[in-house]
């Protein structure tokens, strides 16, 4: 991430605010291809500053201090990029280093060597009708995987991790295993709204209401009375998805009952865990320890660098 007093930036999310003392100030969410930072525009006017949209690039000049243990940007001037800067989105966005098309490719192969016809005409269906947008769409507003094609990224991640388990132990059912894994974010496609760059910007009405696991229960059952798939069937894939948090306290609606939703349950959360460790290890030098991670229960975090950490999977 950049350092430096003057820099070009993505907005990811800004709202106008009034401080204590009734003085305006723009609160963003800010984004290069590395990563993201929170910034502070203090004594904001729209007349001598600007207005400006998540989505926007912009010019910064500004200095990183801390808030909370967390590195924040203050906002001395800024103004939309020109023609003259050179600059486009596609550099400022977090992107996955597969495109969506190669990630989709492969899991459309592994629906395909599903043998259980109901589970595969079912996951099909379901993953078919959102190709548009799985082809771009992040797995999260923030933490882990929250970049352009996050979400098929995260789900390949756990799906090739579930194959190697299906070898290891030969009674669990790879069938259900895999299809779980394959739609169990599927309706992150509806919990979040969108900058036309491609990122998250925050939830949207059903998000804040319902849940993307709610909804993806909801989506099986309507999707399997439309294409002919018996209700015990769905009720597998519905209980994987509502019960993928593991517990009530992180959104649960139940606790994993049988077996494949125990370990995708196990497997969601270490693949999100892998990332938000590498990610946080990363922007600290050997030898030093991170902020205090407040995901990853207020840890503090070392750097031994015996290798680079990075936040990123082989899935070839």
């Amino acid at each position: 991430m950049q350092n430096s007093n003057d820099g070009f930036w993505l907005i990811k999310t800004v709202e106008k605010k009034i401080n204590v003392k009734g003085a305006a100030y723009l609160d963003l969410v800010l984004c290069d291809s590395k990563g993201e930072i929170s910034g502070k525009l203090w004594d904001y006017s729209e007349l001598i500053h600007g207005e400006y949209a998540p989505g926007d690039l912009v010019k910064i000049r500004g200095s990183v201090t801390q808030f909370n243990g967390n590195d924040q940007l203050r906002v001395e001037k800024i103004r939309p990029v020109n023609e003259n800067d050179g600059v486009k989105v596609s550099d400022f966005v977090p992107t996955a280093e597969y495109s969506g098309e190669a990630m989709y490719g492969q899991i459309m192969n592994l629906i395909a060597s599903v043998s259980d016809e109901e589970l595969k005409t079912l996951t099909y269906a379901l993953v078919k009708e959102r190709e548009k947008e799985l082809l771009y769409w992040p797995a999260a507003f923030k933490l882990h995987h929250a970049m352009r094609g996050g979400l098929l990224y995260h789900t390949l991640s756990i799906i090739k991790i579930a194959e190697d388990i299906c070898r290891i132990y030969p009674s669990v059912d790879r069938d259900l295993l895999l299809c779980g894994a394959i739609v169990h974010d599927l309706c992150k496609i509806d919990e979040f709204t969108m900058s036309s760059a491609g990122l998250a910007t925050g939830y949207s009405v059903s998000g804040e209401l319902l849940g993307h696991l709610v909804m993806g229960a909801m989506k099986i059952d309507a999707k399997a009375k439309e294409v002919g798939v018996s209700q015990d069937t769905a009720m597998l894939l519905e209980h994987m998805v509502i019960s993928h948090h593991g517990e009530p306290d992180f959104g649960a609606a139940v606790r994993p009952m049988f077996l494949e939703a125990e370990i995708l349950s196990q497997l969601d959360k270490l693949d999100a865990t892998i990332y938000e460790i590498t990610s946080a290890v990363g922007d600290v030098a050997q030898g030093e320890f991170t902020a205090r991670q407040w995901a990853l229960d207020n840890r503090k975090l070392y750097n031994h660098a015996r290798k680079k950490p990075e936040p990123k999977a082989v899935l070839e």
